[in-house]
Formats: C-alpha cells, sequence, structure tokens
C-alpha cells in the first residue's frame, strides 16, 4: 500500500508543481529539470497525514507541491560549489553542471517563491495564513536553512561536532521540512499537530540516519549521487560517532518510537508506519 501511495502522490504533487511552473519562462527547463525526480517522500507525508484527518486530495495537493518546490531549492541550492559542491543528483549532473551557477541560484530561488504561490492557492482554505508562516519557519532562519548554516561552519570547525551538535544540525537541515509535512495535514483539518509531531521528529532523524549509513554502504549508480564524501571530508556524521552498528539500531529505534506515536489512530495509520520502516530500508 505505501509504495503504491507514495507514486500516486509524488506523481499528483509534481504534476500540480510543474502546472504552476510558467511555460514561457526564462527558467522553465531547469525548474522542470530540478523538480524532475526523487522519491516523494515529503509530499507524501502532506497527503497521507490529511487523508488521516479527513482531508480531501484536492486540498492537501497544494501544499504538498509546495514542500516539494521548496525542498527541490535546497537541493540545487545545497549542491553548488560554494556549499557542498556536487556534480550528481538524483543521478544526473546537478543544476549548475548543466546549467551554470547563476541559473541554479535563480531556479533555487524560483522554487522558494512558487511554493508559498502554491500554499496560498484558494483551494487550501482558512489554513493557508498558518501553513504559510510554519512552512517559512521550517524553511528558514529555524529550520532548513539554520540547519545548513551549521553545517557549513562544521567544515571549518576546530573540532568534529558531537552527537547532540549534529542531532541539532540535521533537525533543522533534513528534519524541519519532514516534520512540517506530517504536521500539514492536521493543520489542514484544524486538528492536534503533536502526534504528528512527535511522529515526524522520530522519522526525520531516522532518515537522516540512513542517510549517513547510505554514503557508507551505497553506492553511486544506485544512490544517484555521491558517497563516500562525508568520510573523505572528516566531517562527523552519526556513523562515526555511533559506529555502522550503532547507527543502525538508532534509526531502528527511532522509526519503533514514531511508529508508537501514530497508537491514536489506530490501523488507519498503516501507512504512515510503513512508511517509517522504508526510511531504514531504502537503498537510495
Amino acid at each position: 500500500m505505501f509504495t503504491q501511495r507514495l507514486t500516486q502522490t509524488s506523481d499528483a504533487a509534481r504534476a500540480c508543481l510543474h502546472g504552476a511552473i510558467h511555460a514561457d519562462g526564462a527558467l522553465d527547463a531547469a525548474m522542470r529539470y530540478a523538480t524532475g525526480g526523487g522519491k516523494g517522500l515529503r509530499a507524501f507525508l502532506v497527503m497521507e497525514c490529511a487523508r488521516l484527518h479527513g482531508v480531501e486530495d484536492s486540498v492537501s495537493i497544494w501544499p504538498a507541491a509546495a514542500i516539494e518546490a521548496i525542498h527541490a531549492y535546497s537541493l540545487v541550492h545545497d549542491d553548488l560549489p560554494c556549499m557542498d559542491d556536487d556534480d550528481l543528483r538524483r543521478g544526473l549532473p546537478t543544476v549548475h553542471v548543466k546549467w551554470d551557477d547563476a541559473t541554479a541560484v535563480l531556479v533555487g530561488d524560483a522554487l522558494q517563491s512558487l511554493a508559498f504561490e502554491l500554499i496560498t492557492n484558494d483551494a487550501v482554505g482558512d489554513a493557508r495564513v498558518a501553513l504559510a508562516a510554519s512552512l517559512a519557519r521550517a524553511a528558514g532562519q529555524e529550520g532548513m536553512v539554520h540547519g545548513q548554516a551549521l553545517d557549513i561552519a562544521a567544515e571549518t570547525a576546530d573540532h568534529p561536532l558531537t552527537l547532540p551538535e549534529i542531532t541539532e544540525l540535521q533537525a533543522g537541515k533534513t528534519g524541519a521540512l519532514i516534520r512540517w509535512s506530517a504536521e500539514a495535514g492536521a493543520m489542514l483539518a484544524g486538528a492536534d499537530t503533536a502526534p504528528m509531531r512527535t511522529y515526524a521528529t522520530a522519522l526525520g532523524l531516522a532518515f537522516q540516519i540512513a542517510d549517513d549509513i547510505l554514503d557508507v554502504e551505497g553506492d553511486a549508480a544506485t544512490t544517484g549521487k555521491a558517497v563516500g564524501k562525508d568520510a573523505d571530508a572528516g566531517k562527523a556524521t552519526f556513523v562515526s560517532l555511533l559506529g555502522l552498528t550503532g547507527a543502525k539500531s538508532r534509526a531502528r529505534a527511532l522509526v519503533d518510537d514514531a511508529c508508537d506515536a501514530l497508537a491514536p489512530y489506530g490501523q488507519a495509520a498503516d501507512t504512515l508506519r510503513e512508511a517509517a520502516e522504508f526510511v531504514i530500508s531504502r537503498d537510495k
């Protein structure tokens, strides 16, 4: 059920997002390229958590497309030479490699702006302002951008990050958008967001630990991006701090915590439980 639902929501969110990209714009091709792949996990979380709270897909599709736009923008900028300097993303040349640095910056800027255009669509209704404000916080100085800034600072620090420090970093860089994605459905329904936040906080950290494990055990052909970069750069990761076995054990425990948070929803949340299992079993 999860795999089918992930594909459906990912395809729907991408279609909505691409439909909002100005077909005759100077950045049309590059924006579509930047948003043309990926797992679509964040869009899935928006729409599945909305479904759990009785919200129709015709409503949740807009914030789902918005979070995919924000996520794509973050990847385009993250890949730039002044950031992580990556040449490969989703198995293809990164935007700045295929075009140039200036185009990549502008594509990211345009996708970020487009996200807020999408999330304020009339179909979203009364939740538009709350969703837009919370997405700005999750993506900005309190969330994803904060985590990215900590990551860049760590590269020139005189000591490797400690476990609490790397947990804080990843709670922003990776976790903030995942938390928002899970909470958005409850926000659309005017429901309590606490269970979804607990679920997604554990899920987001497990997701990042799984990424660190893939950087050690994965290969570029499967993951679609460079591997082994963290070790080569001497960066502290959950694997370097906990060891491979310890990191896998911690990820497993976090998935269990995420599933426990869904207890109030009973069997209706089984697809979200499958999503948590997917996070630590994926190979890319």
